[in-house]
C-alpha cells in the first residue's frame, strides 16, 4: 500500500518509473498470498482456510485500489501516447496495452457511486468463489460408499480395490484389505473414473454416478445458490461497465476469439462429431445386448461399456497398460522428449528445497540449456492423489517465480522462473511405484506443457512472462500439444517398459493406443456441451429464474449437444469449478480452440518426422523460440503464425478424432 501511494505520486511517465515499481508490488503480493492458497489446496485445514479468510477482504481492497487508481491510469495513458514509447519492445507495449484493458474492465472510469457498487460486487465474488471451491472439497470428503461384499466389487482391477481398501482403513476400518474389504469408494475424479470403467454392479454405478454428478448440490454444501449469485454479480458488473453481458466484457476483450467465432467453432465441432457419437452409442448398445444386457443405456453405463468396447474392438484394457507406465520411467521419458525437441536437460535438485516442501511425495528439478549448460528454470512436482486433503484435478502454479530482470536477486542478471506441477494420479501401492493409466499419462504430459511455457520464456517482465497475458483461449496450446506425443511410437518406446521385467511396450499394445484415439466423439460432445453452457450462462443469463434456471440451461443444451442427454434434474454445474472460480468463466471453449491450434502445431512435427530427425529438431527449436519463448509478449495469433507461417486450420484436429480423412 505504501509503495502504491509512492507510485501514484510519481510525475515521470517512463517505463522504468512506472512498470518496474508496479512489477515489484504485484510480485510481492502474488507470491505471499499464493503460498497460503497453494498450501490450502495441497494440505487443506481449518487453520489455512481461516488465514485466507482473514486476509481475503484486505487483499481484495488492495487489488481494487490498484486497478482503479486514476493517477496510475493517467500515467500509463501518458506513457502509451508518448511517441517515443512506440519504439519500445513488443513486450513493453503489450504490457501497457494489457494493463489499460484490465483496469478499464476493473472500473477505473466509474463514478464514485457506481465504483462503490462495483467494488461490493467484487468483494462478494471473492467470498463466493472461495466458498464454491470449499463446498466441492467438503462434499467429496463427506461422501463415501462402503462396500463389504466381494460380489459387489466384481470387475474392479486390483489397483482400484487396493485404493478403496486404503480409503476404508483411513476411515477407521483397520482390517480392510484389497482382497476381502471392506472398500470405501470416494467421488474424487481420479477414484471415480477408475471405478466406473470396471464395476459390473450397475446399481452401484448408478449411485456413484448420481453422487459424482450432483456433488455440492444439496444441504450445507449446496452450490446452486452460490453459482447463481456468482453469475448474477458478473452480469451486474457487466451492466455497470456498459456492456451487454459478462462474456462481452472480460472474455472476448482478453481472448483470441469473438463470441460469434467461439460459437461458430463449437457448432462446427458439434456437427462434426454428432454422427460419430451416434455410431459409438449404437456400438455400445449392440455390445451390451450381445452380453445379455438389454436395458436402455444410461449415463452411468457409458464409461463401463466404452471400456468394454475398447477391449472388444481394440482388444485393449486400460489396466493392461499400467505395468508399462511406471511413474519414474514416464518422468525419465518425458525429460528425454524435452531434450530431443527443445534442447534442454532436466536434473533432480531435491537437495535445494529439502526444508521447503509440503509433502514427502514432492520432487524438485532444475532445467538447463543442453548446449550452454546454463540453468533456465526450476520446478516442483506433486504427482499423487490425496483425496482427504488435496484439491482434485491437475494444474500448474506459476506464482513461485516468474522470469524477471527487474526482480533479479543481488548479483544476478535475471530472476529465473520456477513453478509447481500438480497431478492427482494413482499413488504407489505397497512396494510398487505409481503405475499410471494412459489418461494419467496424458495429464502429466499436458501439465508439463504448461510448465514448459512458464520455464522457457525469454520475456523479462512478469506481466508477459510465460503464461502471463497469453490470451485465455490460447493458453492451452502448449499443454494440449504435449499430449500428442503420448501417441508417438518413438516417445513411448523411450519409457514404456514393464516395471518388473523391463519388457518394452509390445507393438500390439502401441497399435491399440493409436487406434483408441478415434473412439472420442461422445467425449468431444461432452466438452462442447460444457463450453456451450458456459458461454450461454455468461452471455444470456438473467437473474429472474434464480436457483433452477442454471440447471435448466444445462439440460436444454444437453438435449441437442450430448449423446445421451443428461439425467433430468442433474446438477453437475454445482461442481464445475472451471467457470465458477473465474479462470475459465466465458472461456471454457478455449480448451477446444486451443486443441485446434495444438493439433495444427503437432501437424508441423508430423510433417518433419516424414523427413528426418534434423527436421524435427529444427521444428522443435522453432516451437521453443516462438510459442514457448514469446509468451504473452506478442498477440497469440501472431505467435502462432510466426511458428506455422499461416493462420490455424481445424482439419488436423478433425483428422485426429477420425472425423475427417
Amino acid at each position: 500500500e505504501e509503495e502504491l501511494v509512492a507510485l501514484e505520486a510519481c510525475n515521470e511517465h517512463s517505463w522504468e518509473s512506472l512498470a518496474i515499481p508496479l512489477e515489484w508490488i504485484m510480485d510481492t503480493l502474488i507470491v505471499s498470498c499464493s503460498v497460503v492458497n497453494h498450501l490450502q489446496h495441497m494440505k487443506d485445514s481449518k487453520n489455512l482456510r481461516g488465514a485466507i479468510q482473514e486476509i481475503e477482504a484486505r487483499r481484495k481492497d488492495f487489488d481494487l485500489k490498484l486497478a482503479q487508481s486514476k493517477p496510475l491510469f493517467d500515467s500509463f495513458k501518458a506513457l502509451q501516447e508518448d511517441p517515443n514509447f512506440q519504439n519500445s519492445s513488443d513486450a513493453q507495449k503489450r504490457t501497457v496495452e494489457s494493463y489499460m484493458k484490465k483496469v478499464i474492465i476493473s472500473g477505473v472510469h466509474l463514478e464514485d457511486g457506481q465504483k462503490k457498487l462495483f467494488n461490493q460486487y467484487e468483494k462478494e465474488l471473492v467470498e463466493l468463489t472461495r466458498k464454491f471451491s470449499d463446498n466441492i472439497l467438503d462434499s467429496i470428503r463427506k461422501y463415501g460408499k462402503l462396500v463389504t461384499s466381494v460380489e459387489e466389487v466384481e470387475g474392479l482391477p486390483a489397483t482400484s480395490l487396493a485404493l478403496a481398501a486404503k480409503a476404508a482403513a483411513s476411515e477407521g476400518y483397520e482390517v480392510a484389505s484389497p482382497e476381502l474389504g471392506p472398500w470405501l469408494f470416494k467421488i474424487d475424479k481420479s477414484s471415480y473414473f477408475r471405478v466406473m470403467k470396471h464395476l459390473k454392479n450397475r446399481k452401484a454405478r448408478e449411485e456413484l454416478y448420481l453422487a459424482y454428478r450432483n456433488k455440492a448440490s444439496t444441504g450445507e454444501f449446496n452450490n446452486t445458490p452460490v453459482l447463481t449469485r456468482i453469475l448474477e454479480l458478473r452480469n451486474l458488473k457487466a451492466k455497470l461497465l456498459g456492456y451487454k453481458n459478462y462474456a462481452e466484457v472480460i472474455s472476448m476483450l482478453l481472448k483470441m476469439a469473438t463470441l460469434d467465432k467461439a460459437n461458430e467453432l463449437l457448432e462446427s465441432l458439434r456437427s462434426g462429431a454428432w454422427d460419430g457419437a451416434l455410431r459409438e452409442l449404437e456400438a455400445l448398445k449392440a455390445l451390451a445386448a450381445s452380453n445379455g444386457e438389454n436395458y436402455e443405456l444410461m449415463p452411468w453405463d457409458l464409461p463401463y461399456w466404452m471400456e468394454r468396447l475398447r477391449e472388444a474392438r481394440l482388444d485393449m484394457s486400460e489396466e493392461e497398460f499400467r505395468p508399462f507406465f511406471a511413474f519414474p520411467h514416464v518422468l525419465e521419458g518425458l525429460f528425454l522428449l524435452a531434450k530431443r525437441l527443445f534442447s534442454i536437460e532436466i536434473d533432480a535438485a531435491d537437495n535445494l528445497v529439502a526444508t521447503s516442501i509440503w509433502h514427502d511425495d514432492v520432487r524438485f528439478f532444475r532445467v538447463k540449456d543442453m548446449d550452454t549448460k546454463e540453468t533456465l528454470a526450476y520446478f516442483y512436482i506433486d504427482p499423487y492423489s490425496r483425496p482427504l486433503e488435496k484439491r482434485g484435478g491437475a494444474f500448474v502454479s506459476s506464482f513461485v517465480a516468474k522470469r524477471s530482470r527487474a526482480l533479479a536477486p543481488e548479483g544476478c542478471d535475471i530472476r529465473l522462473p520456477a513453478c509447481i506441477i500438480v497431478c492427482n494420479q494413482t499413488p504407489p501401492l505397497g512396494d510398487n511405484p505409481s503405475l499410471m493409466t494412459f489418461d494419467e499419462l496424458k495429464t502429466l504430459f499436458h501439465e508439463f506443457g504448461h510448465a514448459l511455457q512458464h520455464m522457457l520464456t525469454t520475456q523479462e517482465v512478469i506481466f508477459v512472462s510465460g503464461m502471463q497475458n497469453v490470451e485465455q483461449d490460447a493458453v492451452e496450446l502448449p499443454s494440449q500439444f504435449m499430449e500428442n506425443w503420448c501417441y508417438d511410437k518413438d516417445t513411448l518406446s523411450s519409457f514404456a517398459k514393464h516395471y518388473k521385467t523391463g519388457e518394452l511396450l509390445p507393438e500390439s499394445l502401441f497399435q491399440k493406443i493409436k487406434s483408441s484415439r478415434t473412439l472420442r466423439a461422445i467425449d468431444m460432445l461432452n466438452q462442447v456441451l460444457l463450453a456451450a453452457v458456459d458461454l450461454k450462462l455468461h452471455s444470456n443469463f438473467e437473474p429472474n429464474g434464480l436457483t433452477t434456471k442454471i440447471h435448466e440451461v444445462y439440460s436444454e443444451l444437453s438435449l441437442k449437444t450430448q449423446i445421451p442427454p443428461c439425467m433430468p434434474g442433474e446438477q453437475y454445474l454445482c461442481s464445475f469449478s472451471h467457470i465458477s472460480t473465474g479462470n475459465y468463466a466465458a472461456g471454457y471453449y478455449g480448451y477446444k480452440w486451443a486443441e485446434v491450434l495444438s493439433a495444427d502445431v503437432f501437424n508441423a512435427f508430423e510433417e518433419a518426422m516424414l523427413k528426418d530427425e534434423k527436421a524435427v529438431k529444427e521444428v522443435g527449436m522453432r516451437f521453443r523460440n516462438t510459442i514457448l519463448a514469446l509468451g504473452g509478449g506478442m498477440a497469440a495469433l501472431d505467435v502462432f503464425k510466426a511458428f506455422r507461417g499461416r493462420e490455424p486450420s481445424v482439419d488436423p484436429l478433425l483428422r485426429q478424432y477420425g472425423l475427417r480423412k
